[in-house]
Formats: structure tokens, C-alpha cells, sequence
């Protein structure tokens, strides 16, 4: 990652509905408290937090090298997040 710069905040997280979510989908039950406890237990959640943003920086570097043909512009009310039903 480069150095801290002055910009916009942009979020991307893997909630602990996600996570449970994640669970559910495998056939496995995981609790609130459980689910904590995954992401504390041998720093997953920092080790998660850096894959993420190597994977966001190699998108925007992919997205940025491609031609845009006819870019849209995107809409304040189409960049909400949306909540998973837990």
C-alpha cells in the first residue's frame, strides 16, 4: 500500500452477518461470539483486511487499464450498501 493520502472514504467489509452467512452456505452453524472469535484468532481479521486491499488495488488497476467504451456515470442512490437478512 502507498502512503496515506486526503481523500474520499471508501468501505468495503465483511460483516459478521457475512460471516455467518459464509457459515450457513458451508452446512455449519456459527454464533455471533463464535464468529468474533474466528476473525480474532491468529489475526485473521488484520490478514483478511490485507488481502482485501491488495485485491481492491489490483481491480482498480485492471479497471483503470481497460478502454472504457461508454463509461456511466453511477448514481448516489446506486452506491448504497445493501444488508444481508440475517
Amino acid at each position: 500500500m502507498t502512503e496515506k493520502k486526503k481523500r474520499e472514504k471508501v468501505v468495503a467489509e465483511i460483516t459478521l452477518a457475512h460471516l455467518t452467512q459464509f457459515a450457513r452456505e458451508l452446512g455449519r452453524h456459527l454464533s455471533q461470539e463464535e464468529a468474533i472469535a474466528f476473525l480474532n484468532q491468529d489475526g485473521r481479521a488484520y490478514a483478511m483486511w490485507k488481502l482485501m486491499m491488495h485485491a481492491g488495488e489490483e481491480y482498480i488497476k485492471s479497471s483503470l487499464e481497460r478502454p472504457q467504451r461508454n463509461p456511466l456515470p453511477i448514481s448516489r442512490s446506486s452506491a448504497q450498501r445493501t444488508r444481508l437478512a440475517v
